[in-house]
């Protein structure tokens, strides 16, 4: 199995991070490029600008955000087969900006990739 981590971009780096990439379509508030520690910024693997909209972290929309953002990632993108590649070669660690750590979009992205990337290597 794949391992992928989450953080909170505000953290600190670890030297066990890995491969540190920002899934956030939006750049972090408070931040400059310059300050952060990560390998890559996929913007096109984070929630459609519609549905991060929509959702607005929200807990009463949580589920529904979950399917919903399941979906666009289910279409596929060449971000998200980057991602999915680096996941299989070695540790990664999903950057995100959002403050409740267990209403976010890198917890369903997290468990996309361990799913996606436990199936391709089931296919291998």
């Amino acid at each position: 199995m794949s391992d992928i981590r989450i953080k909170r971009i505000y953290d600190p780096p670890a030297p066990d991070d890995g491969i540190r990439v920002l899934v956030d379509r939006l750049w972090p508030r408070g931040l400059r490029k310059s300050d952060v520690s990560m390998d890559y910024w996929l913007k096109d693997v984070a929630p459609s600008t519609e549905l991060r909209r929509w959702f607005g972290h929200d807990p009463a929309h949580w589920a529904a955000f979950q399917i919903s953002y399941r979906q666009e990632l289910s279409r596929g993108s060449v971000e998200l087969s980057q991602l999915s590649a680096l996941a299989d070669k070695e540790r990664v660690t999903l950057l995100y900006a959002a403050h409740d750590p267990h209403c976010n979009h890198a917890l369903v992205l997290q468990d996309f990739l361990r799913k996606n990337t436990s199936k391709q290597a089931q296919h291998d």
